[in-house]
């Protein structure tokens, strides 16, 4: 058997795996790349295997990162079976379009912008009909139930925890009549989110492709998320502002909406007063696919946390609010920008790259009065990172937008299992595994991952990178060689780019400083060294100008 690691390696999107036994071909999720240029330019890439060779493919659960290249494998010609459980088929049913709409939407945009240069239009990746033809080839799988897919080939999906249908997958291969497991934990739940189940223990697997998210920390305050929520709006709204969550439109939403209704219990009245407050105040939930991404939860209660499902069953609405109010359409959506006041407004996307959102920071980013609040996690490249890593100014549709807003990031609303809760993952294992592949990072994560599953386990790890293959039989485990890019040249252009955008922003971010300097009047020996370092770097780069000119 070989795994070969295609995507969400040292990194945390893409998510796709190909495993290759004596006489069958399967995918395990087959996720779109977000965040950084290069990494988003791997989507429109040709896969690094033909579509049609399939036989299978197992999917983890509906998150786009892990499902959003689904239809482009289906334009491409993929025609075999997609496993899923059946919430996450459901949810793919609305997600996946809504993809291709946006696909569809950022194209049309960009194509408009290169007809004004005189170049030629480019095709979307895919469009909304591509993903709607592609729900033929779902067929959903229920929990815990074995399933055998080929004479040598058997799979059972566990509950992950993560958002709804999220599954960690167990695959059993039988070679040549020796029998390996591997177990794919796909994305782990956190488990102080109370709408979901907890993650399925896993007692035995020979080999282990493991997320490493938060992988070199845990949550802070898990068990006081709600009253600092609380808090940070009761604040916002007192002083007139807006509260904006970027937030997924499928999963935290509703877990959010449900955290907020088990909170009112308190007894505290400080924390009563700023509850009252909080559900007093109208809250916009600003996605087209909010409304029917909750029904899909009320259609698959079966897989929520028990006490949810006993709420609901009681004549509770534990994913309803006081004042909520769901806009669907672009109209609605542009009248929150010029009317809303002391409002809660949860919009995807919620990494900030594509979506509503845009348009909610860009009319709110710049206000003292406002907070920004982030409740999950943010990839190295998005937008989103960008504001969280305390960024001064920021682009958004061309136009520069000071960030004055309060930026808040409470982690422990994220759906992902922290360090203590995969620690935990892995103990859990009686039969420890020979091998363990970490996948679903960034690279200072799963380093520090790597060394506790030493330290704690003696696990043998492996950190791969994309294209790498790796053999893996009963008494060996080792990597066999890799798969090359054709576009390696454009990564490391791309990557240039990358660092000079960068110090551009850093260069803005000098120059507000120095500007808040003037204002204050204030004199500084500093700023005269600053110069000279200003000048050094400024030769430096004239210096490498003409050297590209002479190349040239």
């Amino acid at each position: 058997m070989k795994i070969t690691f295609l995507g969400a390696t040292r990194t945390v999107t893409g998510s796709n795996f190909l495993i290759e036994t004596n006489d069958k071909k399967f995918l395990v999720d087959c996720g779109l790349y977000q965040g950084q240029d290069k990494e988003i330019l791997l989507n429109s890439e040709d896969f690094m295997f033909t579509p049609s060779d399939i036989d299978f493919m197992l999917l983890t659960h509906a998150h786009i990162d892990h499902s959003g290249r689904i239809p482009k494998l289906y334009k491409d010609g993929y025609r075999g079976p997609i496993y899923a459980t059946k919430a996450t088929v459901d949810l793919c049913s609305i997600m996946l379009p809504d993809s291709g709409y946006i696909q569809e939407s950022e194209v049309d945009w960009l194509n408009r912008k290169r007809m004004r240069e005189g170049k030629h239009p480019v095709d979307a990746l895919y469009t909304a009909q591509d993903a709607i033809d592609s729900q033929v080839l779902f067929e959903p799988v229920e929990y815990d139930e074995e399933i055998q897919l080929t004479p040598f080939i058997r799979v059972r999906f566990n509950e992950a925890g993560h958002m709804l249908g999220s599954a960690i997958i167990e695959v059993w291969v039988t070679e040549d009549g020796e029998e390996q497991k591997i177990v794919f934990s796909g994305d782990l739940g956190n488990d102080h989110i109370p709408l979901l189940r907890h993650p399925s223990r896993i007692e035995e697997a020979d080999i282990l492709v493991m997320e490493t998210t938060y992988g070199d920390r845990d949550h802070i305050n898990k068990d006081d998320k709600a009253g600092e929520f609380l808090q940070i709006v009761s604040k916002t709204l007192e002083q007139g502002g807006n509260v904006v969550i970027p937030s997924f439109a499928v999963g935290r939403t509703q877990e959010i909406l449900y955290e907020l209704q088990k909170s009112k219990q308190s007894e505290d009245p400080e924390f009563r007063r700023e509850f009252d407050e909080v559900m007093e105040a109208p809250v916009y939930v600003d996605s087209p696919l909010a409304t029917s991404a909750t029904e899909v939860f009320l259609r698959n209660l079966n897989v929520l946390d028990e006490e949810v499902q006993q709420d609901i069953k009681d004549g509770k609405k534990p994913l309803d609010f006081p004042d909520l109010r769901f806009t669907t359409s672009v109209e609605e959506s542009r009248a929150l920008n010029e009317h809303a006041n002391q409002s809660i407004i949860i919009s995807a996307s919620g990494m900030c790259e594509v979506g509503r959102i845009k348009h909610h920071l860009k009319h709110n980013l710049w206000r003292h009065d406002s907070t920004i609040l982030f409740v999950g996690y943010q990839a190295v490249g998005t937008l989103g990172r960008k504001i969280v890593d305390g960024a001064k100014m920021v682009k958004i549709f061309g136009e520069e937008i000071s960030v004055n807003a309060n930026i808040k990031y409470i982690e422990s609303f994220s759906g992902h299992a922290d360090r203590s809760d995969l620690l935990a993952f892995v103990d859990n294992f009686r039969t420890k595994p020979k091998q363990v592949f970490l996948v679903h990072g960034e690279e200072e994560a799963q380093l520090s991952f790597s060394d506790l599953l030493y330290d704690m386990f003696k696990l043998k790890v492996e950190i791969p990178y994309r294209g790498d293959v790796y053999e893996l039989t009963p008494n060996r485990y080792s990597k066999v060689g890799e798969i090359k890019s054709n576009n390696e040249y454009k990564y490391a252009r791309l990557e240039l780019l990358e660092r000079l955008s960068t110090l551009r922003e850093e260069i803005e971010d000098m120059s507000i400083m120095i500007n808040d300097d003037l204002k204050r009047e204030n004199s500084d020996k500093k700023v005269s060294e600053l110069t000279e370092k200003i000048k050094e770097l400024e030769k430096q780069i004239v210096e490498i100008i003409d050297k590209q000119d002479d190349n040239n």
